[in-house]
């Protein structure tokens, strides 16, 4: 056995050779793809040059590495190395020594300095220098600044050897630890060894049972401090991000992690003990404790900063006499004959309060007439205002007064469809820049009079202050959407807590005018949101049905319904297939594993790649994901493969998927394929925003986790045209039914005002009551993680 493996134990796998080539690196997580010309291996093995895959940072061509790992015979590239960890191979001379420090590697070294040092420190000067940094102070050509880029270049390259190897004892693999090694750079042994529940905070991906297991393995008490307080963070991020909430009671807080902690059966931890870590988390800043709610900041300063941002538009007073009445109606009758419509009471309050108000609210379900209340804004908007609606009249450096944004991309492009005007997303509007943040803040503002924003039940808490803070203070903003929709995915729920608050003007539209098209769908949708089920919904309509059917028959069912409307000459852009689960025989997957089969099935003319049990092909409908502002592509985005590139026929030898978005074409190479999945079928979340031809939706008992009332409206009011519902009658009569949706914890109703009590309500109040008001104690509003604690501790 050769001795670059004998360190590491005789059964370890390694190839040592000399980079030629990086064929790939990813900047975001590290994985590579290079050319190494062997110098020798564990095997036995014909290549004089092989490929080695793995995460490493970005190597340097024609230098020598041993990498560890195991041999792999790839079906189509042949012989690979995948790799575990690697080392830097450094020179074992006097003169090669000299040569490697004077390197380009080492700013600042040049080649008296380098044999200097080889001088003082001798063959092992390398060694010598990681452990003892400060033994460079004896040698006079090198000083401070010398010193220090010297000893961090060395670090870089041959201290991430140690800190790779340590992390893969402590059982993470290489992209884990490669993540956690991008977090702490050459302090990560140190943070690991000091408080491993560091990484539950800091590295997306750990969470508290693996930073505990590493804890116990590193002899950590089970009453530590910071074993306590990583509890407390995982469980207000978990129930934050998994539920919605914008803030966790303390109660909740102390009962979920003693449940957490006790789960290990480490040592008895007491509600107290927990209690305190609460508070010091709060003292730290990592958590903001505020009367009996426990906030992570960036939720906490996002609800100030809304209710701020908010409160400053509010301010504005110059609105409410712009225009008089009689110019309103005056310009409002013109619009009208000049539309050909008739506005409806309660749709010129809305209009007339749009244009007359800094703030409004404008909610309603489906058919209510919502588009036509924004076209009739935007059109007021210009003649009473005087300006073009047409951006072409605007100079370059003129700005154009309206402004339309929606969550997505395909709510924007409906937008745009309804009222003409150029729409965008709200990352494209604060123009995104990934991790960089968002260019556009309260110190760089938007441009713009007028601000509609479409679709606000899927807003989140987060997005929600990015934008209003982005806001001038001269600018009216007009927010539509249906309350009874879905919330947003993200924490918060923005719309209902502004309704609740009763502080913005709100108009909310109620009566149907698509009905006149005889519209089952709209009328189905206005049943459930009343918690109807029609007793005729088995009977078909021209626009609706029902078809009956088993769990086990699904698939069945699904694929002759498909198969008709191909016949009819649908394609899979009109046909949309919602499900409300991912797994299971009627779930998300195997129903998009049948429709490619139907939509776009094998052909010797179609390109496709593998991805793990996945295969894409030319023609597919994918959605997206993840946010990828450079490409401008965000999650929920639909597109459609439009190319497919194999490794052997590119420079970057990497297979390849290109994605049109509307005609915004994106390129992945493999390690992205799982950025999107197919789209045949989607979640009923990742549908708001948009409309589609002809839904299907299958509702079977085995979804009854997920079936609530706004799941299976919103999926109805998906469908424009054709809506198709095929299961089991009881299991939509029980979703239907089932208003229990979760109720997500959250303040902004609170910080709004809305429930501080007039003096004459507090008068009528205490009147009602047998005992004065002052000295109630109604309910738990001001517990605090004191009350859990011993009266001795305080």
């Amino acid at each position: 056995m050769q001795e670059s493996a004998d360190l590491f134990g005789e059964k370890e796998r390694y190839v040592k050779g000399l980079v030629k080539v990086v064929i790939f690196h990813n900047e975001q997580n590290l994985y590579s793809v290079l050319k190494v010309r062997v110098h020798e291996t564990s095997e036995d093995i014909e290549d004089k040059e092989i490929t080695v895959t793995g995460y490493f940072p970005l190597l340097h061509e024609d230098d020598t590495y041993t990498f560890f790992g195991s041999f792999t015979n790839h079906p189509k590239f042949g012989l690979q190395f995948q790799t575990e960890h690697f080392r830097k191979e450094i020179p074992q001379t006097k003169e090669g020594i000299i040569q490697y420090l004077s390197s380009d590697l080492f700013k600042g070294i040049g080649k008296k300095t380098a044999e200097a040092i080889v001088e003082k420190l001798g063959e092992s000067a390398i060694s010598k220098i990681l452990q003892n940094p400060s033994i460079l102070d004896d040698i006079p050509k090198v000083n401070k600044d010398k010193a220090k880029q010297l000893v961090d270049a060395l670090i870089s390259h041959q201290g991430l050897e140690q800190i790779m190897i340590a992390l893969n004892q402590f059982g993470f693999g290489p992209q884990l630890a490669m993540k956690i090694y991008q977090t702490y750079q050459d302090e990560t042994l140190t943070i690991i060894q000091e408080n491993p529940y560091q990484l539950v905070q800091d590295v997306e991906g750990i969470g508290f049972v693996r930073a505990d297991e590493l804890g116990e393995h590193l002899g950590i008490s089970g009453k530590s401090a910071e074993r306590i307080k990583a509890a407390c963070h995982y469980n207000v991020e978990h129930l934050c991000l998994q539920e919605g909430h914008v803030y966790v009671t303390t109660e909740q807080l102390i009962v979920k992690t003693k449940e957490l902690l006790d789960h290990s059966k480490k040592e008895t931890i007491h509600e107290s003990d927990i209690a305190n870590e609460i508070i010091a988390l709060g003292e730290e800043g990592k958590m903001i404790v505020e009367e009996n709610r426990a906030y992570l900041p960036s939720l906490y300063f996002a609800e100030q900063g809304l209710v701020k941002n908010i409160n400053k538009i509010l301010d504005q007073t110059e609105y409410e006499d712009l225009f008089p009445e009689s110019e309103f109606l005056l310009s409002l009758g013109n619009l009208e004959e000049r539309m050909n419509v008739q506005y409806a009471p309660t749709q010129k309050d809305a209009i007339q309060k749009a244009l007359m108000s800094p703030m409004l609210l404008l909610t309603g379900g489906p058919g209510t007439g919502k588009t036509t209340v924004i076209k009739g804004i935007v059109e007021l908007y210009s003649d009473l205002h005087g300006c073009s609606l047409d951006p072409k009249d605007y100079k370059k450096e003129e700005t154009f007064p309206i402004v339309l944004v929606a969550p997505t991309g395909r709510a924007a492009k409906r937008m745009s469809e309804a009222t003409g005007m150029p729409a965008v997303t709200i990352h494209r509007l604060l123009k995104w820049n990934g991790a960089d943040g968002f260019e556009h803040d309260e110190e760089n503002p938007i441009a713009g009079k007028l601000l509609i924003i479409d679709e606000v039940s899927m807003v989140d808490i987060w997005i929600a202050n990015q934008l209003f803070k982005a806001l001038p203070k001269e600018i009216q903003v007009i927010m539509v959407g249906d309350e009874d929709q879905l919330p947003s995915v993200g924490p918060g729920q923005v719309l209902r807590d502004l309704l609740a608050s009763q502080v913005i003007p709100t108009v909310r539209l109620t009566d149907i005018y698509r009905q006149a098209e005889g519209s089952s769908i709209i009328e189905l949708a206005h049943d459930i949101k009343e918690g109807r089920l029609p007793q005729n919904i088995a009977a078909p309509t021209s626009d609706r049905s029902f078809i009956r059917c088993s769990q086990a028959q699904m698939k069945e069912v699904i694929g002759k319904i498909i198969q008709s409307a191909l016949k009819k000459g649908y394609t899979a852009k009109d046909i949309q297939i919602l499900a409300p689960m991912y797994r299971g025989p009627a779930g998300i997957d195997q129903l998009n594993k049948l429709l490619q089969e139907l939509f776009n099935p094998k052909a010797s003319s179609k390109r496709e790649l593998n991805f793990g049990d996945v295969v894409y092909r030319n023609g597919d409908k994918v959605l997206q994901l993840v946010n990828q502002p450079d490409s401008n592509v965000f999650n929920g985005d639909i597109g459609e493969i439009v190319s497919i590139f194999y490794a052997k026929e590119n420079t970057e030898k990497e297979d390849m998927i290109v994605v049109s978005f509307d005609g915004n074409e994106v390129t992945y190479t493999k390690q992205d394929f799982n950025q999107f999945t197919h789209a045949f079928c989607c979640s009923i979340h990742k549908s708001q925003g948009s409309e589609f031809p002809i839904v299907i939706m299958p509702i079977v008992k085995g979804y009854y986790r997920m079936l609530r009332r706004n799941l299976i409206y919103t999926a109805v009011t998906r469908s424009k045209k054709s809506l198709v519902l095929c299961g089991e009658l009881e299991a939509l009569e029980w979703g239907i039914t089932n208003n229990e949706s979760s109720e997500r914890q959250t303040s902004l109703m609170l910080k709004l005002g809305a429930d501080q009590l007039k003096d004459s309500e507090l008068d009528e109040l205490q009147k009602q009551l047998p005992f004065p008001l002052e000295d109630a104690n109604i309910g738990m509003e001001n517990v605090t993680p004191y009350d859990f604690m011993e009266a001795s501790e305080i």
